[in-house]
């Protein structure tokens, strides 16, 4: 007997995962750019010798990383948990490439914008 609410919940679980990721990176983005704020704000300021905040920058490149590690292990944790079903509960989907697409383009943007946020 097929049963492909299993496969449909395995899209479910990778979709949440790859949005963990989404978010994982967004807040990255969000500490590195903080620390070009704190950076202006001490210049403007015109306090002699302020400290630049590189840390925010490490951090938010971690987390950007993080969330880019985020999308591929889910990925590659979806395929295997694929792969163990039984044929008759994987039904016959128009597009079965999407997911992982969508998976793999959530990845390379995230290294995308560690490279921009490096260079930047």
């Amino acid at each position: 007997m097929s049963d492909p609410r299993v496969f449909f919940a395995a899209e479910r679980t990778l979709l949440a995962w790859v949005r963990t990721g989404l978010t994982l990176m967004a807040l990255g983005f969000v500490v590195a750019r903080f620390g070009l704020f704190l950076n202006l704000l001490t210049a403007s300021s015109g306090i002699p010798g302020a400290a630049p905040h590189w840390l925010s920058g490490l951090m938010g490149i971690i987390l950007v990383l993080a969330g880019s590690t985020t999308s591929l292990g889910a990925l590659h944790n979806h395929r295997l948990y694929i792969r163990s079903l039984p044929p008759e509960d994987i039904p016959q989907l128009a597009k079965p490439w999407l997911t992982s697409f969508l998976s793999l383009s959530v990845a390379t943007v995230g290294v995308l914008l560690v490279v921009y946020l490096i260079f930047a």
